[in-house]
């Protein structure tokens, strides 16, 4: 079989994206942004990189997840002339520095994917960094959860919580593309499986739909009330969280919190059980104590642990599943999210800059024109 080269799959997404396109088009000349991104580096993002670059700006370029970056992505940033910093599997140390190169490279605007940019500058003792940033994009609930607990120093809008981005990838897309990388990579179904989806907000309910449309029997965990109530309503099966663990054969966290299954939580598994984490980090299940014991990699997104006498088996490292074992959002979703965000980036580089210090939902004047 003929392998589409990297060139033809660029080609065929940026063809895929009649809406990226036309958002594009509508930016400003953005001759003397310097725009620092801390995102997703797969395939679907070249195409706003181009445009970016294309209107002027200087980019500095790096990841959110590193289990989640292409190389070859980063290569083409880098040809083009974004200066990038990133590659698959960095560490954390390596990352860390990444993220204090884009802030000393003195951006004046920022798009985040998780708010470690601004998490960074808030801690820093050298306020001239500071100054240099005029305003923001945030466009995780993780990165939101974060700056609630900053005082912010310059404008941040979210679009994390808009309408078209929790009704169309957080409802839909993360949750399809979660379990087809699963089954893809495990060549399993989720037929006769106990699948315990652990948080119903708009990812997990999303993430519990797809399972049971895969053949999966869904329950669900939820430490708000006001959610679990619903999940009720929405006809799940609602457990108590330590006898949903001991049931389960499936386990999926999509909280947005740390180490929601933690050491202590290991001997309550069932043998034979998957964990896999569909959240935006790759701390929702405690890896580094599940490393502490005996294991053996079984296929290349596929660990087996042997808990006391139990085997427990990690799903892509314990990271974004659907990104890290799979492609993420189908090209056509991704075309109506990436537009939004490139409709938040005109408004960081405009208007947006004048409001005060703050957090603030992206206007829907702004976004609304960029999905029709």
């Amino acid at each position: 079989m003929l392998q589409a080269t990297f060139e033809q799959r660029f080609s065929w997404v940026r063809r895929q994206m009649p809406r990226v396109q036309n958002a594009l088009q509508n930016l400003p000349d953005l001759t003397g942004v310097r725009l620092a991104c801390s995102m997703h580096l797969d395939l679907k993002m070249l195409p706003l990189v181009e445009g970016l670059l294309n209107k002027g700006a200087a980019l500095f370029v790096t990841t959110c997840n590193p289990t989640t970056v292409r190389n070859e992505v980063v290569d083409a940033m880098k040809q083009w002339g974004a200066q990038a910093e990133a590659w698959q599997g960095m560490s954390t140390t390596e990352y860390q520095a990444a993220i204090r190169n884009a802030l000393e490279w003195e951006p004046t605007h920022l798009c985040e994917m998780g708010a470690d940019f601004t998490y960074a500058l808030a801690q820093s003792d050298n306020p001239e960094t500071l100054s240099h940033v005029r305003a923001s994009l945030e466009a995780t609930g993780s990165g939101i959860n974060r700056l609630c607990e900053l005082t912010v120093p310059y404008p941040i809008f979210n679009w994390d919580d808009l309408p078209v981005k929790e009704g169309l990838h957080n409802r839909h897309m993360v949750g399809l593309t979660t379990w087809q990388a699963f089954l893809a990579q495990t060549l399993l179904s989720l037929h006769e499986k106990r699948v315990l989806v652990i948080g119903y907000g708009s990812v997990g309910r999303g993430v519990a739909a797809s399972a049971r449309a895969f053949g999966g029997t869904v329950m669900v965990t939820e430490r708000d009330p006001a959610r679990l109530a619903e999940a009720r309503y929405d006809g799940w099966w609602v457990m108590p969280w330590e006898e949903a663990l001991k049931e389960a054969d499936v386990i999926v966290t999509v909280t947005g919190a740390e180490h929601v299954i933690a050491q202590d939580h290991f001997p309550l598994l069932k043998s034979g059980v998957f964990l896999l984490n569909s959240g935006h980090r790759a701390n929702e299940i405690e890896v580094s104590a599940l490393r502490t014991y005996p294991s053996e990699r079984l296929l290349p997104q596929v660990e087996a642990f042997q808990v006391e006498e139990k085997t427990v088996y990690l799903f892509a490292g314990g990271s974004m599943a659907n990104l890290t074992a799979g492609e993420g959002d189908s090209i056509n979703a991704f075309d109506t999210t990436l537009a939004v965000m490139i409709s938040g980036i005109g408004h960081i580089v405009g208007e947006g800059s004048e409001q005060e210090a703050g957090v603030y939902l992206l206007p829907k004047q702004v976004w609304e024109a960029a999905i029709q």
